[in-house]
C-alpha cells in the first residue's frame, strides 16, 4: 500500500508528477526541475517532506543510549538544538544519516530518512537497555521545508515570533496565525537558508494554506526533483547513494559529524581509521551527464571508483558528479565511462556553488 502525506491532494490538484518515493506517493516536479531549482536559488519554494521519518525517543537514561547508537556527540546539545548525526552498524557502515533535536534533558527527537524508518527503529528497540520509550509520530504529522533566501521574510508575514532568533540548527515552538505550539526549525537540504517545519496534520495543513495566501510572496511548490538537485550543488549526501551499509561516515566526508572519543555501536572499526575509499566532487570537461553507478577510469581504462549522484547543475549550468575514488587510485584527472565512451573529468572542492 502506498502511503500518501497530508499533501497529497494538494500536489495532484496543483499537477504534480507524482511518482512512489519509500513508500510514499511524492511529487517529483510541478513546473520542472530546472524552473524549481533555480527558484529556490533566488526567491523561496516549499517542500512537503512529510515521508521523513520522526521518531521520539525519551526516558531517564535517553543521553546515553543515543551517545551508543549515534556517531555524533549528544551530550553537546542543548534543549532547542538540533544536530547532524548518523547511525552505524558494528562494521562502521552507515544504518542512516539523521538529525537529533533536543526537546528535553529527557526526551530527543530523531529524524530519519522515510526508506529507513522501520529500520532505524528495529535497530532502536534492539539496543534499548535503558526501559526507554521510542515513538513513531510519523503517521499523525506533517513536515514542511520552506526554503530560500526569501523564506524568513514569508514565514514572518504569519507570525508574531521574531524567527531571526531561531539560529542555524536551533528550533522553538512558536504560534503561527492561529497554530499553537508548532516546531520550527533552522534546518534544511538546500543550501539557499530557510525553515523546516514540524506539525500535527490538522495544523501543517493550515499552515501550507496560509503561506500561499500570502501576496506576492513568490512562493512555488518544489519537488523532490529540485530537492536532489540542490542538494549535489552543496554536495550533501543521500542516503542510497553517497551513503549506506558499506560505506563509513568516514569515507563519505562525514568525519565532522564523527566523535572518535566516545564508544558508540562501529567506533572500534572507526577508530583504525582503514578507508578503502575516499568521497569526491568532479566536473565533466566535455559535453555529457554522469549518472549514478558509471564507472570512473583512468587513461588506461582501469576501473578507479564509480559515480554515486550527477547531475547537470541548473543555477550552475554545468555537469557536476560525486563519487568515490578507491583510494589506491587517487589522482586529479580521470574518465566517467558513459555509455562506453570516456568522457573527462576533473576533481573539483566541495561544495560546487560557492558562497551562497
Amino acid at each position: 500500500m502506498i502511503q500518501k502525506t497530508p499533501f497529497y491532494s494538494n500536489h495532484v490538484s496543483l499537477g504534480a508528477k507524482m511518482v512512489d518515493y519509500a513508500g510514499f506517493s511524492m511529487p517529483i516536479y510541478y513546473n520542472g526541475i530546472n524552473i524549481e531549482h533555480n527558484h529556490v536559488r533566488k526567491s523561496v519554494g516549499i517542500f512537503d517532506v512529510s515521508h521523513m521519518g520522526q521518531l521520539i525517543v525519551e526516558g531517564l537514561n535517553v543521553l546515553q543510549f543515543l551517545q551508543k547508537i549515534t556517531t555524533n556527540n549528544v551530550s553537546k546539545l542543548t534543549i532547542g538544538k538540533v544536530q547532524y548525526s548518523c547511525m552505524t552498524n558494528e562494521n562502521g557502515g552507515i544504518l542512516d544519516d539523521l538529525l537529533v533535536y533536543k526537546l528535553s534533558e529527557e526526551k530527543y527527537m530523531l529524524v530519519v530518512n522515510a526508506s529507513n524508518t522501520e529500520k532505524i527503529i528495529a535497530w532502536m528497540h534492539k539496543h534499548n537497555n535503558f526501559n526507554l520509550k521510542i515513538t513513531n509520530i510519523t503517521k499523525n504529522r506533517g513536515l514542511l521545508a520552506l526554503q530560500g533566501p526569501k523564506a524568513l521574510s514569508l514565514l514572518q508575514k504569519i507570525t508574531e515570533y521574531d524567527l531571526k532568533k531561531i539560529s542555524y540548527y536551533s528550533f522553538d515552538f512558536i504560534d503561527l496565525l492561529e497554530e499553537k505550539g508548532i516546531l520550527v526549525s533552522a534546518t534544511g537540504y538546500t543550501g539557499a537558508g530557510g525553515f523546516e517545519i514540524y506539525a500535527d496534520k490538522g495544523s501543517i495543513n493550515k499552515i501550507w494554506e496560509a503561506l500561499f495566501k500570502v501576496k506576492d510572496s513568490g512562493l512555488l511548490p518544489i519537488g523532490l526533483g529540485a530537492r536532489d538537485t540542490l542538494r549535489m550543488e552543496m554536495g550533501y549526501c543521500l542516503y542510497g547513494n553517497e551513503i549506506n551499509e558499506l560505506t563509513t561516515p568516514l569515507e563519505a566526508g562525514l568525519s565532522w559529524i564523527v566523535d572518535l572519543n566516545k564508544d558508540f555501536i562501529g567506533s572500534r572499526i572507526l577508530k583504525k581509521n582503514k578507508l578503502s575509499k575516499k568521497i569526491i566532487a568532479f566536473e565533466l570537461k566535455e559535453r555529457g551527464i554522469a549518472r549514478k553507478g558509471y564507472d570512473l577510469v583512468n587513461d588506461k581504462n582501469e576501473k578507479i571508483g564509480y559515480v554515486s549522484s550527477g547531475t547537470m547543475s541548473p543555477y550552475l549550468n554545468k555537469s557536476i558528479g560525486i563519487g568515490f575514488i578507491y583510494t589506491n587510485s587517487l589522482c586529479d584527472n580521470f574518465f566517467i565511462l558513459i555509455r562506453n565512451r570516456k568522457i573527462k573529468a576533473k576533481l573539483t572542492q566541495f561544495p560546487f556553488l560557492k558562497n551562497n
